[in-house]
């Protein structure tokens, strides 16, 4: 997808609500994070936003033809050069709403495009935002007409009617998504052989996952030391950083910084981060950063498990809450939100920024991942062969011996992996795809 233009751009954001219960405070937080999001964006100057009760969703401009006109009246006096609409908007929708406005229309998923476009710095990250742009560029093509001069590739003689404009650039855009994921292959090829090679060695992996801006680049830094780029701004990370984690116990485990969530992530860049997501799913330990100080923390919360759950993330993996930002939480919040700590033994409360809490979490990591590694002898029969190979993925064989019965392997490996193997052996259908 083409950046949006490095002038200064006249943006408008507008949050569509259904009108159901608690429209009013959903609609807040809705636009509050819009705002965020375009506030973004480099290159967008927001002068005006607005929550609209939709009673009824007008297939052919989603608001009513009264709303439309309002809007652009508002929009001309403005001078907005850009609508930016917080929800799904169908290829229709969007171009009837860009000819009565007279500005260009983006809607939630475009806007969250645009801005890891923007922020994506490395070959991999770069070819997978790349691919899920061309991917939702591909639902935005609408066959406008259909004339003799819009069509191309041939005279009709033989074959039919030469194709329409759509369907050539439907068929472009899928070439060009072909030639992404072969370079991306490539590249996810070598970030297996990285983490094989992790495993070799082994530290066991822990993945910091949360909403976007809860404060996990701050927490990553707080704990390991590093400069990871933090700041209050959504998508600040996208490429996923790895740093050595010393714990209280002395052991090593390697710490994992991932992009953040957020509620409604376009589909196109769950698929196509999937290869950057894969390090979560290896993980011996998760831990979910919160932004407690957030009214709406455990709204985000939920989302953030829908999205792990459509990774595939089992639920056999350790997981620790962390309820950040605590710094934030005026006095008379705090001791409900001790208690509420208090009650769970798998959550902590701290501040990444002040570092108050800290010690607490390093010690909870230190003891989910005490089981370290264990060794113990595996037999399996010849048929079994598919499950011997996932061993020998996973890194964990230091010996394998053949008789007449099958396979004898010495392996070394965490808790985790001797659970997922485990999942194998009951023939968990997830577990071996």
């Amino acid at each position: 997808m083409a950046a949006l233009q490095a002038a200064v751009t006249r943006a408008w954001v507008v949050h569509p609500e259904p009108a159901t219960d608690g429209w009013a405070l959903r609609s807040r937080r809705a636009l509050a994070e819009a705002l965020a999001l375009a506030a973004a964006l480099p290159g967008l100057e927001v002068v005006g936003s607005e929550c609209v009760r939709l009673s009824t969703v007008r297939p052919s401009t989603l608001f009513g033809s009264g709303k439309v006109e309002e809007f652009g009246g508002r929009f001309r006096e403005a001078g907005v050069d850009l609508v930016v609409i917080d929800g799904p908007v169908t290829p229709v929708q969007q171009r009837n709403l860009e000819k009565a406005w007279n500005a260009k229309v983006l809607d939630r998923t475009g806007l969250i495009l645009e801005i890891f476009s923007d922020r994506a710095r490395s070959r991999e990250g770069t070819l997978q935002v790349e691919m899920a742009a061309l991917s939702y560029q591909r639902t935005r093509l609408v066959r406008a007409w259909t004339h003799l001069e819009r069509q191309r590739g041939g005279l009709g003689f033989v074959g039919g009617p030469g194709e329409t404009q759509v369907e050539a650039d439907r068929r472009a855009i899928d070439e060009q998504i072909a030639r992404l994921r072969k370079k991306l292959r490539k590249v996810v090829k070598t970030r297996s052989l990285h983490r094989a090679a992790r495993r070799r060695v082994p530290f066991p992996l822990v993945a910091l996952v949360g909403y976007t801006n809860a404060g996990k680049s701050t927490l990553f830094n707080r704990l390991t030391g590093a400069r990871v780029q933090a700041r209050d701004m959504p998508f600040t990370t996208l490429d996923p950083t790895m740093r050595a984690l010393a714990l209280p116990s002395g052991r090593e485990a390697i710490l994992s910084d991932t992009v953040g969530f957020i509620s409604d992530l376009p589909t196109e860049l769950v698929a196509a981060f999937s290869a950057t997501l894969e390090e979560i799913l290896d993980a011996d330990l998760i831990l979910h950063v919160r932004d407690v100080s957030r009214e709406d923390s455990d709204d985000r919360a939920r989302d953030v498990n829908a999205v792990l759950e459509r990774l595939g993330v089992r639920d056999s993996t350790p997981r620790l809450e962390v309820w950040n930002k605590a710094d934030l939480v005026d006095t008379d919040g705090k001791p409900a939100l001790m208690a509420g700590a208090g009650r769970r033994a798998d959550a902590v409360v701290l501040s990444a920024l002040t570092g108050v809490g800290i010690d607490t979490l390093a010690e909870m990591v230190s003891d989910s991942l005490a089981g370290g590694t264990i060794e113990c002898e595996l037999s399996l029969p010849y048929s079994d062969g598919w499950r011997g190979a996932w061993l020998h993925d996973q890194g964990v064989v230091e010996e394998e011996r053949h008789s007449e019965d099958g396979f004898r392997f010495r392996v070394r490996w965490t808790p985790v992996q001797e659970r997922r193997f485990q999942d194998l052996r009951r023939g968990s259908a997830s577990a071996r795809g």
